[in-house]
């Protein structure tokens, strides 16, 4: 019997919950343990990202998702630094698995996961980068999707996390089995700047500690 295909790019909250069972919560101990931790920045940290936020203000209404992505995301990440021996920050790399009979697959526009020059397991985030005006597609039913294939290529031993960027708004996610949850979004061209960093920092620590 063939297997059903389909990609990230066509997955919404909607298919996937009624699809895979999953159920939308206001609130999930995973999600609530990452954004409660602390993560105290460096001076160049600080600064770094004030001047990031500017350049944000100036284009923000203006940018493609590339530019987007090139001009503040992208630098965001690099400011945490994801790099390692054992695990990296990859962009537009192929990833699929079957869940529940069911082949979901895509590049995700950015994952973070174990192996140092290409992608093995992918274990904790994938984030899916829209710009402000007039976005395609549902990015939140696209993160999870790619959430969901790590969470089945792990075997369910431990919760995922993502994120998707709509503009200047950061919304973090985390896939427990079959529940979910997504928090408000965190305005970039705001003090939540800093806190989207602690949260990516964290993201870090999380991925060290398992990543052995």
């Amino acid at each position: 019997m063939d297997i059903q295909q389909k990609s990230f790019r066509d997955c919404t909250l909607k298919f996937l919950e009624k699809t895979f069972s999953l159920e939308e919560l206001d609130t999930l101990p995973a999600l609530d343990a990452w954004l409660s931790a602390s993560h105290e920045s460096s001076d160049f940290e600080t600064t770094h990202l004030i001047y990031l936020r500017q350049i944000l203000d100036f284009n923000v209404h203006d940018w493609n998702e590339y530019e987007l992505d090139s001009h503040f995301i992208g630098p965001v990440f690099t400011l945490a630094n994801f790099s390692s021996k054992k695990f990296n920050h990859y962009v537009q790399r192929p990833i699929k698995g079957i869940v529940e009979g069911i082949e979901l697959s895509g590049k995700p526009d950015g994952m973070i996961a174990s192996g140092r020059r290409e992608p093995e397991l992918p274990f904790f985030a994938f984030q899916e980068y829209k710009r402000e005006l007039d976005p395609e597609g549902d990015p939140a039913g696209q993160t999870l999707a790619a959430m969901l294939v790590g969470q089945t290529l792990n075997e369910n031993r431990f919760p995922l996390y993502g994120c998707y960027v709509v503009g200047s708004f950061w919304y973090f996610m985390a896939l427990d089995k079959n529940e979910y949850a997504i928090t408000n979004g965190l305005n970039a061209l705001t003090d939540d700047i800093f806190k989207i960093f602690t949260l990516l920092k964290t993201l870090k620590d999380k991925i060290t500690e398992l990543a052995i």
